[in-house]
This record gives structure tokens, sequence and C-alpha cells, in this order.
């Protein structure tokens, strides 16, 4: 079996038709867009494939540009140096750049990803796919506009294979008819501390970071890596692991858009100036579905060494999965002989390698921005029903909360001038 019939039957979305290969050479010049934890995670992770050419790599801190940049020199001794760049339009506009990664906090998704597209080239960028809803949808525009080739940076889907198994064992009626969900991650219990404002470091251009967020004075722990416990910037460790581990849920049940929403929760650490909740509990309510997902420092009963999960509760039995394994049960007790189906989703080649390989296929990936945009809305829409402390009722094919003025402006951001998202 030829590499592209193994994605055309891994894929779930149909081909691109008449487009050419992005590298006539078969070599790949690929960008990248934010190489701090995750960046530089990526950047290793794409050069273990000798069909990528690391053209050029973009950072508001300089200091992470210099690591990558002898990174690069490390792995591929005598080839190429990567051009430089604070401003990730300039890297865009390289005429020789096929692809970027974009691996930059949530709140810097959207633009260059968008930019990308419409300058005719494809993107993967990191999970979760956008801030808010509308940053999301206004991707999907942009790529299918442009007939772009992407991918959302869930690599549990493709990295390993269980929630293939488990997909299938759902869709076989194995336990039945799926009625609930109940997903859960197990929640930090340890303050950042509480440092005071301060001038920003000289690495880092600061203002550029902020972008379309609002101007706020530079605070250690509201950028790097902490960025994500904070509003003006993600939506704390319960939309940072949303898309991993619900993506099973979606996968196996089909799952479109919740109906209504409604949440909980509390920030309940001592020593600490974030914002995100670390206790929170989300009600979903999909058409023949309930699910919830509850985010706390302890795992459910009789599963607390799981940090994280997914239980499938049918007529006929319960499958519990993590990213690595999954478990059957039967009126309470675990069930280990039982009929496994047929293998009907062949394993992944890797999700960099998927995206690769998609790019010279012109073939959608299975974690497209389409499907990302769907899996990753139902996490926003949880974090706005917290926010506002209100049940949503979501008309999905407005992509607006029905009849809640104030809700809604959670659904697309007010950008800081002169930031806009085209």
């Amino acid at each position: 079996m030829t590499r592209r019939e193994l994605l055309a039957l891994a894929g779930t979305a149909p081909a691109f038709l008449n487009s050419a290969l992005a590298a006539p050479n078969d070599r790949l010049n690929v960008g990248f867009i934010g190489v701090g934890g995750m960046g530089t995670s990526r950047l290793q992770g794409f050069l273990k494939h000798p069909d990528v050419n690391p053209v050029a790599i973009c950072d508001l801190d300089s200091t992470r540009v210099d690591k990558a940049v002898e990174y690069v020199k490390k792995v591929r001794p005598g080839g190429p140096v990567p051009q430089t760049f604070s401003d990730f339009r300039k890297l865009i506009a390289m005429k020789e750049v096929d692809a970027v990664c974009i691996a930059t906090p949530d709140h810097w998704h959207a633009m260059p990803a968008i930019q990308a597209a419409n300058a005719g080239k494809d993107f993967f960028v990191e999970k979760p796919l956008s801030y808010s809803i509308g940053e999301g949808r206004a991707m999907v525009k942009a790529a299918r506009a442009h007939n772009r080739v992407t991918q959302m940076g869930n690599h549990i889907h493709n990295d390993l294979h269980n929630y293939r198994r488990v997909v299938e064992l759902v869709r076989s009626g194995l336990i039945g008819k799926v009625n609930r969900v109940e997903v859960w991650r197990t929640s930090e219990t340890k303050g950042l501390g509480i440092p005071a404002d301060t001038t920003p470091p000289a690495s880092l251009d600061y203002e550029t970071w902020l972008g379309p967020a609002p101007r706020r004075p530079y605070n250690l722990n509201r950028s790097h890596f902490n960025f994500r416990y904070f509003w003006d910037y993600s939506g704390g460790m319960f939309i940072d692991f949303w898309c991993h581990i619900t993506d099973v849920v979606y996968w196996a049940l089909d799952l479109k858009a919740p109906l209504h929403v409604a949440a909980t929760g509390r920030r309940e650490i001592a020593d600490d100036n974030a914002e995100t909740p670390n206790y929170l509990e989300v009600q979903y309510e999909f058409p023949g579905v309930s699910m919830v997902w509850n985010l706390n420092p302890y795992g459910p009963p009789m599963l607390e060494d799981w940090g994280i999960g997914a239980a499938f509760q049918g007529s006929e039995g319960t499958i519990v999965t993590n990213y690595g394994e999954h478990k059957v049960f039967h009126k309470g007790k675990e069930v280990t002989e039982f009929k496994r189906p047929d293998p009907t989703i062949l394993n992944s080649p890797g999700h960099i390698r998927e995206f690769l390989d998609s790019i010279k296929s012109r073939k959608l990936a299975t974690c497209d921005v389409e499907y990302a945009h769907r899996l990753n809305k139902g996490g926003l829409l949880g974090n706005i029903a917290y926010r506002t402390g209100k049940r949503i009722q979501w008309d999905d094919a407005r992509e607006q909360i029905v009849g809640d003025k104030a809700a809604q402006k959670y659904v697309t951001r007010q950008y800081r001038k002169p930031w806009k998202l085209g």
C-alpha cells in the first residue's frame, strides 16, 4: 500500500482537487513561528523527517530564536542556517516557505494561520485551535478559500493508536447505545506565586507579545508557559487539555455541537495570581447524549490514578480510556474477554508525518482545521458558560449564543488596535 493510499483510507475528508505539489523536489520548506517549550518540541519533531527544510524561525524572545538556530545547526550540521525573524509577517512573506508551524500562545494562533493561508502557505497550528470561536471560524474560512492543507497539533489523535481501538469498540455496539460520557483531567494545586509587575526582559518584545489582547503591565506569570492561566491569552488547564481528551468522544460519537452548556467552578489555590479555575464542572447537552467535563485535583472515584480519561456509558456497559489504554466494564465489573471488531481505522504514520504527506498529496489531514474548529468550540463554550455564570443555548448554524448579548461578546474578541484578524 502506498502512503497516499494509506492516507486516503485513514483520512475522514475528501481530497482537494487540481492542486500542485508544494515542493517539486519532494522537500518541504517549513517556517517555525514560536519556539518556546511546545514550539521547540515541534521543531524537534519536524526535523526528524529528512524532507523538511527549516528555512525560517520566528519568536518574540530573541533568546529562544538563538537556541532554536543552535539546535538546527546541531541536528543538521553543514546545512543551511534558517533565517530569523521577530515579525511573523516577514516569515510568511518568504516565497520559499511552503508551510508554517505555529506554536505560539493561544491568542496568537489565528492571525499567523490566516495570513499564512492568504499567502498560499499550508499550516500546522497548536491546540487549542483558537482563542475564540470567531477566530476559529475565520481560520476555517481562510483555509478553505485558498485550498490549504492544515493540521491542529492534537498529537494523541495520531501518535498513539489507542483512540482508534476505542472508536471501533464504541461504534461496534459492544456497550450498546451511549447516552452519557464523563471526561476528566486532574488539575494543579500549587500556586504560581504573586510576583510584582516589572519591566519586561530586554530579550522579549512584550508589546507585540500582547498583540490583540488588552495592554497589561508585564508580570512574570503572564507570559511564556504560564500565559494559559490568564483569560487574556487562554482558558486554563481545561482548554489546554480539552482537545486531547475530548477528541476520542467527538470521534467515536461523531459529535457536532452542544445544544446547551452550563458550568460551575472556582480557583482554590493559595499564593497565586492566576485567574482560570482549577475546579470546573461543565455540563453539555448534545442531541441524544449528555457529557460532563470535570476538572479538579482528584480523579473520579475508583480511577483516582488516572489523571486524564473519558468514560463512555452505554446501555450494555462502559468503556473507560486514557491516552494509552482502555478498559471495558459490565455491571460494575471489568471485562477482559470480549470479541473485538475487525480494525477499520488504519494506524497513522504519525501526526507530523501525516501533515507532511498531506501537503504532498493535497488530501485533508485528520485533524484539519474544520474538524479542529468543531472540536475546539465545545471547550470555548464551556469557558463562556463558566465566565458568565449562565446556561448557554447555542445556535451552531449561526454560531451564536441565543438570547444573551453579554455572553455573545465572548464568541469573538475585540482586538486591540492596530491588530486585525484578517
